[in-house]
């Protein structure tokens, strides 16, 4: 009968998974892991919020107001300023995701029913994060507001929010999204590209051809290294190209230090990819390790997801992650003047995580050829 050979089929494939046992532990660890990692790490929360407060009102409404902020569930830390370049200085370098302009007269204007207003100055680079954080703020305001002589007399609010995004005025979305994709973009392409590369040459028996070539071990790594990186490098020119000319994202910074510190993002990538391949027998066992980590890496990096907002404890998995500090550099290129020291800031993780990356790639790699 025609179901029974059916039935047959489906238990022969059933076992044929099932008998590997990298085959088991694919199906059984990541789908775990995956579903730890995406339900503390994919949030739409803002949690944790650092923001910087610059107060030249001293009066008590001022004073209230940042009470009222530092009792926000939200809110982690304040950082207190006297100056403005402190506040810009920490917009820039990322330290707060909004700032507080608290003007000489608040107190008075309010105290007086005059009109006070209170400047947010939030950071474009991060709009998702940014509006809902300045949502957050100008609902403490708004609740201050009516708690004042003006408000209780039912009169039109008095305090007024002046917002302002920095390097992204309009909140063009595509100014946010491009960015982000030159580096997630460049991650899966040299994964998959490198985690192929010993894999398709097993599965095509050219493996061993290779090994009986007058080329020596180190020289076979290069070369397996060296194309991916190549192919990396093209693709960041393209996606680059098409951010400027197509999507008209503005690009502030220094190229040079764009492609420098993508070498070493592109290396890091590329000793992974080699690692995976050179544990995998197949393509198809390739391709499955690239995308168990391409997933994850892509949630863990800030890319959708604030790092601020993940729990306490996964926060220092992002530390391994390279997508995370390319990130930055390349939001910081584009939607910036990003300064020399930041990149090397930003780079020097790259460089650690390429250097034990491409270690472990060539300790295995040699293992293989052994």
């Amino acid at each position: 009968m025609w179901w029974t050979r059916l039935k047959a089929l489906i238990i022969k494939e059933l076992l044929a998974v099932l008998r590997d046992p990298k085959g088991r532990m694919v199906l059984i660890g990541p789908p775990i892991l995956q579903l730890l990692v995406f339900s503390y790490a994919a949030t739409l929360e803002v949690r944790n919020v650092d923001v910087m407060v610059l107060n030249r009102d001293a009066g008590r409404w001022g004073y209230e107001l940042i009470q009222r902020i530092g009792g926000a569930p939200t809110f982690r830390k304040i950082e207190y300023t006297q100056s403005v370049e402190a506040l810009h200085d920490a917009i820039n370098r990322q330290r707060v995701i909004a700032a507080l302009h608290i003007g000489p007269t608040f107190s008075r204007d309010i105290e007086a029913g005059q009109p006070a207003n209170v400047q947010i100055i939030l950071d474009g680079r991060r709009s998702n994060a940014s509006q809902i954080v300045g949502g957050y703020l100008t609902q403490i305001i708004a609740n201050l507001a009516a708690e004042t002589p003006a408000g209780r007399q039912g009169a039109p609010a008095g305090v007024g929010v002046v917002a302002r995004n920095w390097f992204n005025p309009n909140l063009i979305y595509q100014w946010f999204m491009v960015p982000n994709l030159v580096a997630s973009i460049a991650l899966l392409i040299g994964l998959v590209v490198t985690a192929l590369s010993v894999a398709r040459e097993r599965e095509l028996g050219t493996f061993d051809q290779l090994m009986v070539s007058p080329l020596r071990t180190h020289e076979i790594l290069i070369g397996k290294l060296t194309a991916p990186m190549l192919i990396g490098l093209f693709h960041i020119t393209i996606y680059i190209l098409a951010a400027v000319f197509f999507f008209k994202v503005p690009l502030r910074g220094s190229l040079v230090l764009l492609y420098g510190s993508a070498i070493f993002y592109l290396a890091s990538v590329v000793g992974l990819g080699l690692f995976i391949s050179s544990l995998s027998k197949t393509q198809q066992q390739a391709i499955l390790g690239a995308f168990l980590f391409v997933v994850p890496a892509t949630l863990l990096s800030g890319f959708a997801t604030p790092i601020e907002n993940m729990p306490d404890w996964l926060q220092p998995v992002t530390l391994i992650n390279p997508l995370r500090y390319f990130l930055v550099i390349v939001k910081g290129v584009f939607l910036k003047d990003i300064p020399l020291s930041e990149v090397a800031r930003n780079t020097l993780p790259l460089a650690l995580i390429a250097l034990v990356t491409l270690s472990a790639a060539a300790w295995l790699f040699r293992r293989r050829l052994e």
